[in-house]
């Protein structure tokens, strides 16, 4: 299928790492949620880039709209409060507070429902991963 495109496949897991988020700001004009993860308008928290295909060549495509970010929108902006431990705060992220609360007894809701900030979130609410695949990137985070 590669040869017949005339590109190749490559995915997030791929190193060097390559920049699937720019990538995407790029594509569908999307902007950072306060939790650092990349919403759309649509789909909120709930989407993920798992492959991009590259050409030699540039593929010109027609300008697009850039959507309006539904988080300037969003007064009460619960997934700022939602976090058990207060990792999140707007402008930032604290990963090992995070990641202490996960591996603690307290942080079982979290690694079992998901992260809690993330479910806040009304846009996008019913396109929100099941329990197990929820349960699977929180263990990947934990462990990475």
């Amino acid at each position: 299928m590669e040869r017949q495109l005339g590109a190749r496949a490559v995915f997030p897991s791929d190193k060097p790492w390559l920049p699937f988020q720019q990538w995407a700001k790029r594509a569908e004009g999307l902007k950072p949620s306060p939790l650092g993860l990349l919403i759309h308008p649509v789909y909120g928290l709930w989407h993920a880039y798992r492959g991009a295909l590259l050409f030699d060549e540039q593929i010109g495509f027609p300008a697009r709209e850039t959507p309006d970010h539904p988080c300037e929108r969003c007064t009460a902006k619960p997934c700022l409060s939602a976090c058990p431990v207060d990792a999140l705060d707007g402008t930032g992220f604290a990963v090992e507070t995070c990641r202490h609360h996960l591996r603690s007894r307290a942080g079982e809701t979290c690694r079992t429902s998901g992260c809690l900030a993330r479910l806040a979130c009304p846009v996008g609410r019913g396109h929100a991963y099941e329990a197990a695949q929820q349960r699977f990137h929180m263990a990947a985070f934990l462990n990475s």
